[in-house]
């Protein structure tokens, strides 16, 4: 078969669809194919081949050579073999070539519909491979539709999805509005590929530095971790790879105008750009700025540390509702208990005077636990003998018997807690009784005040019956003659 405008057909449609030439030819073989196939049976042995020179598609049935035809769509005879091949034998296979036009309506139909669904597979198949290797980019789109919560983005070639949990908390889109988001994953799925966007994730605000910072596209300044509370506040960590370059001031741009089309961008959420440093105590006091940190205690073991504050700056460490600090620990990575100082000096010197209330404890054996980072009797009692070895003049005996005693007050002190809890619980529900007894009592005694008003309402109505009653009688008295 020739088909003059084939090659054209599949050449404008590769260039338009962006559908490899390859497919779309396999995709014509096939339908041809499935037409014959239509037409002449499931059992026929076809070969489809197309020229790419002169356009021509051809196709061919193959029969077996035999000297007796049994299956006249699977053989043929010596005969006539010899009469399309003089050499062929017995058992050769011959391709003969076959009128497409005889194929009918029907096969035509059916050779349309394999090739408009190979175009549709190749060009789904086309947009997903385009968009997977985009994945981790901002793209740009046009809202199309919004469908339950979520917004459906028209990107050109497909359409995004823009789930409702992505969206910025207080952001609105009408019909038409340009959205820019964060291409979080490309799924293939049955219906086509499905892209996914975001605008609350951490790397969409890493992404947007980086269109505007040229540091941070050319690899100088480094965003090493940012941590979002979207639609409200974001902090990201930077640090410069050149020590002449300050890489918050990068960030910042010259009178704040880079730092402010990113913010624009996210419709007014607050950036703080801190200096990222290797030193994790370091990171995080930067990390909790503009609050000013007196010491900073590290548990290594739970990845905690307990920040002490001066009193006027602990309002500002905790930040409103506890942002700040909350922002701080997902930066960080660092679980964070920012104390006062006030408070800290309070427990401290409760721990101390716990040490003191140890037996044969002296001042200056407890400044030694203390140096030895032993703060408090309760620490003590957690402690193993080969902690308190480190203290200075403690033996073995000692160390073994202060635990002991260490354990023996604190579980003391445990079974007092314990009694002082359950006399206040008993306390209050006695005064909860009291209080119900109160308002039975005064019930009780609503319930007196109305029954006596009742029957007192009651008595002075009475006289007024027998009055009527004693009428009658009186008039009957009344008409009697006298004698």
């Amino acid at each position: 078969m020739f088909i003059a405008d084939i090659k054209r057909v599949i050449e404008q449609v590769s260039r338009d669809k962006g559908i490899d030439r390859e497919v779309l030819v396999k995709a014509v073989e096939e339908a041809l194919r499935s037409a014959a196939r239509k037409k002449f049976g499931s059992k026929i042995d076809i070969e489809v081949q197309y020229s790419e020179e002169t356009g021509e598609v051809e196709v061919f049935k193959f029969l077996e050579v035999v000297e007796e035809v049994s299956d006249p769509d699977l053989q043929i005879s010596m005969e006539d073999g010899q009469t399309l091949d003089p050499d062929c034998e017995p058992g050769d296979s011959l391709g003969i070539k076959m009128d497409t036009s005889t194929f009918g309506r029907i096969a035509a139909q059916s050779a349309k519909q394999v090739i408009i669904q190979k175009m549709k597979d190749a060009e789904r198949d086309a947009v997903y491979a385009s968009f997977i290797d985009r994945k981790g980019e901002i793209i740009n789109g046009i809202v199309q539709r919004i469908d339950r919560g979520d917004i459906i983005v028209n990107l050109g070639q497909t359409e995004a999805v823009l789930p409702h949990r992505d969206q910025v908390p207080r952001e609105s889109y009408r019909r038409g509005d340009r959205v820019r988001a964060y291409i979080l994953d490309v799924l293939q799925d049955t219906r086509g590929p499905q892209v996914v966007l975001s605008r609350t994730h951490a790397n969409f605000l890493i992404n947007l530095f980086r269109t505007e910072v040229p540091e941070i596209s050319e690899g100088i300044v480094e965003i090493k971790v940012a941590a979002r509370e979207p639609g409200s506040r974001s902090k990201i960590a930077v640090a410069s790879h050149d020590s002449d370059i300050d890489p918050v001031g990068a960030c910042v741009g010259m009178k704040g105008s880079r730092v402010q089309s990113v913010v624009q961008e996210l419709r007014g959420e607050k950036i703080d750009i801190i200096p990222w440093h290797i030193d994790s105590a370091k990171f995080v006091c930067n990390a909790l700025a503009p609050a000013e940190i007196s010491r900073v205690i590290i548990d290594e073991e739970n990845r905690s540390m307990e920040v002490i504050v001066p009193d006027e700056f602990l309002s500002v460490a905790i930040g409103k509702r506890g942002q700040n600090v909350r922002l701080a620990s997902k930066l960080t990575g660092w679980h964070l208990d920012v104390r006062s100082e006030e408070l800290y000096n309070q427990d401290m010197q409760a721990g101390y005077d716990s040490l003191l209330a140890l037996p044969d404890v002296s001042v200056s054996l407890a400044d030694a636990l203390v140096e030895k980072g032993f703060y408090s009797a309760g620490e003590i009692s957690h402690a193993v003998v080969e902690d308190l070895l480190a203290v200075r003049g403690m033996s073995e005996e000692e160390a073994a018997r202060l635990i002991q005693v260490s354990r023996d007050a604190v579980r003391q002190a445990a079974v007092a807690a314990a009694q002082a809890k359950a006399q206040a619980a008993a306390a209050a529900s006695e005064d909860a009784k009291q209080a119900a007894a109160a308002a039975t009592s005064a019930e009780t005694a609503t319930d007196s005040t109305d029954s006596t008003e009742a029957t007192e309402a009651e008595t002075q109505a009475e006289p007024a019956a027998p009055a009527a009653e004693d009428g009658p009688a009186a008039a009957e008295d009344a008409e009697k003659p006298k004698d």
